[in-house]
């Protein structure tokens, strides 16, 4: 376990090290997205990364880790080996992993009143923090019901003291919800800010709207206020955006890439540029339209991915730069290889397609393996006796 651990801060420290140069979008005030603050070098130096394998990967293995999981959302790893797991609910459970089983405990993490889990909404979102061992702050989005029972959604900051959840501190309020279209993940970007996806609420106008805090990737500091380089005033660094669920970091350049839900087809896969306009809800897919940042890889408009959490696969090998995401109604995971330019695609499949119904998050552990949720419970799934389930997935 100590030598996965320290696999997992090596990982953290080259990621930390890496800089990203994306190209500017639509009005950029200057900076960068995802931007670390130490000097870059070789590939990373000219926003250049070397391509994974163009061709499929081999599922070598699946191993259902956890079963019985409430409509879970988000999953991250402890430097102590603890999985963290949150469940739509409220609850964020703990589970003892080994790096080949994992163990539930009984009693959540902490509950969050969420007031509902109906639709889309509850508790979403986690990160952990980087100095988690230290400070053991832990990042959640959920929903909640506000004044006249509307449905609001706020980003909270918890500390792990003595194995459960202490100290609630509201770091942003106030982001409109509905049943639909919360958006809710949270990732901590190599800069060491939280970047945090909102959905556009259900009222697609407000995406277009740069003073609302719907439709947009939020770029925070840690204690959840604007940081004084931010695109804009709220903390936005794109906009336009309709439902992005997932948010992942190319691991040697450290550009910023979100998965994005379309109006029942022509999901989308963007690359995220400082100030860039995403287009919803004047134009979906791949629009050509000047005014707007076209989409890299698009479902089409007669498939529907619907796709949630992303990882780039960052485990020295022949498939590390691979952007995989998860699917809920494509249910499997999706996997991209990009050109050098980190724009081009050279490749796309499908992976475990059909066998465990709707996929919600995925994490890439230090050993290179993955933990898919599942999210079968969820109103819109097939569940099974066993979902919802903490799969493990070896690839080759």
């Amino acid at each position: 376990m100590m030598v996965a651990c320290m696999a997992r801060l090596v990982v953290a420290a080259l990621v930390l090290a890496s800089c990203a140069n994306p190209d500017a979008g639509a009005p950029t005030p200057t900076g960068a997205v995802g931007r670390s603050s130490a000097a870059p070098s070789g590939a990373a130096a000219s926003g250049a990364a070397p391509s994974p394998r163009a061709g499929p990967a081999v599922v070598r293995g699946v191993k259902v880790l956890l079963t019985g999981l409430e409509i879970p959302w988000a999953v991250d790893l402890a430097p102590d080996g603890r999985l963290f797991i949150t469940e739509r609910t409220g609850r964020v459970r703990i589970a003892r992993f080994d790096g080949a089983t994992a163990t539930l405990e009984p009693e959540p993490w902490a509950t969050i009143a969420v007031g509902t889990s109906s639709g889309e909404g509850g508790l979403l979102g986690l990160a952990l923090d980087p100095g988690f061992a230290t400070n053991g702050y832990v990042y959640l989005y959920h929903s909640y019901v506000g004044s006249g029972g509307r449905i609001v959604n706020r980003l909270v900051r918890m500390r792990d003291a003595g194995g459960r959840g202490v100290d609630q501190t509201i770091l942003l309020d106030g982001i409109p919800g509905s049943t639909i279209h919360d958006g809710g993940r949270i990732k901590v970007g190599p800069d060491g800010k939280l970047y945090v996806t909102t959905g556009d609420g259900a009222v697609p106008d407000r995406a277009q709207d740069t003073a609302s805090l719907n439709g947009k990737i939020l770029r925070l500091d840690t204690d959840g206020t604007v940081p004084p380089d931010s695109a804009f005033p709220n903390g936005a660094v794109s906009y336009g955006h309709r439902n992005p669920q997932g948010l992942a970091f190319q691991p040697d350049t450290a550009a910023l890439y979100a998965t994005e839900h379309g109006p029942s087809a022509n999901d989308e896969v963007n690359r995220i540029e400082r100030g860039g306009n995403y287009g919803w809800p004047t134009v979906v897919g791949q629009a050509r339209d000047p005014r707007f940042i076209d989409p890299l890889v698009t479902s089409g408009a007669s498939d529907t991915w619907a796709p949630s959490g992303a990882t780039f696969l960052a485990r020295p090998g022949p498939l590390r730069g691979s952007l995989v995401f998860a699917a809920l109604r494509g249910q499997h995971l999706h996997r991209v290889v990009f050109a050098a330019d980190g724009r081009a695609v050279l490749f796309e499949e499908r992976l475990l397609q059909d066998a465990y119904g709707r996929l919600r998050d995925v994490f890439e552990l230090p050993s290179g393996q993955l933990l898919v949720l599942t999210s079968n419970r969820d109103g819109r799934g097939r569940p099974t006796a066993e979902d919802d389930r903490l799969l493990l997935v070896t690839l080759g």
